[in-house]
């Protein structure tokens, strides 16, 4: 088999934020997030196996996937939960992990069977789906903590329609790319990337969480009195996985330490995204502030081609008036349909994860736009 990339130094990468906001689908330059290599598989001879505590195990090709279950396109955001742990490493205080900056989350069409229908072919043995979980495994490559790959969500989710939990084979019209899971990832909307295994071998419905290292010891937001990996020790088996992630925006236009100059009208424009928070979409509301958090004023929500989605990002925009002179902070936040706002800064954390404090650029100058005569 042919891998790329490897266990020493995976691939991991996020697009400049100004280039991920400049269309609503993450077409090209989608971020990168894995713990060890790529494999490419050959979708012909592949199989994803349905066990644990079920009536029928089963053996399934993607021929089956594609052919044997209705299929469904979903609009949805994936994000690593370490997206904008830059900005809790500058703003709080130092962390552990990747430098992922506002870049690390991708918004796209995905399409596959829905994890329900497979489930209830399958048909789960547990009584009480709310004390159930479905955990996802992928054997291709060793990892950098752990031997596989694997995570899991519970299975009360798993099994509800309205979750959309996809095992998905496409992605933005065409095949799933390999370094996006091909030939068939899960695709599990509004909880963090992690648990969204590519190269899906496995899938099993049992009573406990995945026991693989990146469920167990890793995208767990520890409490401040863990500072680092020996304080934390205690903490590993005590603190819930993250699952759900929360409401979020970032600004891309103007960044930090950027120039803008103002229209003769003495305007700019700023402009980012917003994502709702696990099961509160779609977002319902973008602010921004150019004081400091005084004042605040909406933005323009920029709507999709198909109009707002529960799982989707939205794009946003908003013309602000300015004086000239000095460095200035702007500050954004997004309120979704259920009433989850955005926090001016949360609680710092070993992991840098799940940062949601306002989306911010610091120190942009502000010039006057000169009239050309």
């Amino acid at each position: 088999m042919k891998f790329d990339y490897s266990v020493k130094e995976p691939l991991n990468r996020e697009p400049p934020v100004d280039e991920l906001i400049s269309s609503f689908y993450t077409e090209k330059g989608a971020y990168d997030r894995n713990h060890g290599p790529i494999p490419h598989l050959d979708a012909d001879t592949h199989i994803v196996h349905v066990d644990g505590a079920v009536e029928n195990e089963l053996n399934l090709s993607v021929a089956q996937l594609k052919n044997d279950f209705k299929q469904h396109e979903i609009v949805c955001c994936l994000q690593c939960a370490g997206n904008r742990r830059h900005t809790m490493r500058t703003l709080l205080k130092e962390v552990e992990g990747i430098d992922w900056g506002d870049g690390a989350v991708m918004n796209c069409r995905w399409r596959g069977p829905k994890l329900k229908d497979i489930l209830e072919k399958a048909g789960p043995k547990i009584p009480d789906a709310k004390k159930g979980h479905v955990a996802f495994a992928s054997f291709q490559t060793e990892c950098q903590q752990d031997t596989w790959y694997g995570g899991s969500i519970e299975l009360g989710r798993a099994l509800r329609d309205e979750a959309d939990v996809i095992l998905a084979l496409e992605m933005n019209g065409e095949t799933l790319p390999v370094n996006h899971g091909y030939p068939v990832r899960v695709v599990a909307p509004g909880i963090a990337g992690a648990r969204s295994v590519k190269w899906l071998d496995r899938v099993t419905a049992q009573l406990e969480e995945s026991k693989n290292f990146y469920q167990t010891h890793d995208y767990k937001i520890l409490p401040p009195d863990a500072t680092d990996q020996d304080s934390a020790s205690e903490y590993w088996d005590v603190t819930p996985a993250i699952q759900e992630m929360p409401v979020n925006s970032a600004i891309a236009v103007p960044q930090s330490g950027e120039t803008v100059r103002l229209s003769p009208k003495g305007t700019t424009e700023i402009k980012g995204y917003a994502l709702p928070s696990g099961g509160g979409g779609p977002v319902a509301k973008v602010e921004v502030s150019v004081d400091d958090g005084e004042t605040w004023v909406d933005a323009e929500i920029v709507d999709g081609p198909e109009g707002r989605s529960k799982w989707a990002w939205v794009l946003w925009k908003a013309t602000v008036k300015l004086e000239k002179g000095g460095r200035r902070r702007f500050l954004s936040r997004a309120t979704d349909v259920v009433g989850q706002t955005q926090c001016a800064q949360p609680q710092w954390n070993l992991r840098g994860v799940c940062y949601n404090g306002y989306g911010e650029s610091r120190d942009v100058a502000v010039l006057r736009d000169v009239p050309k005569l």
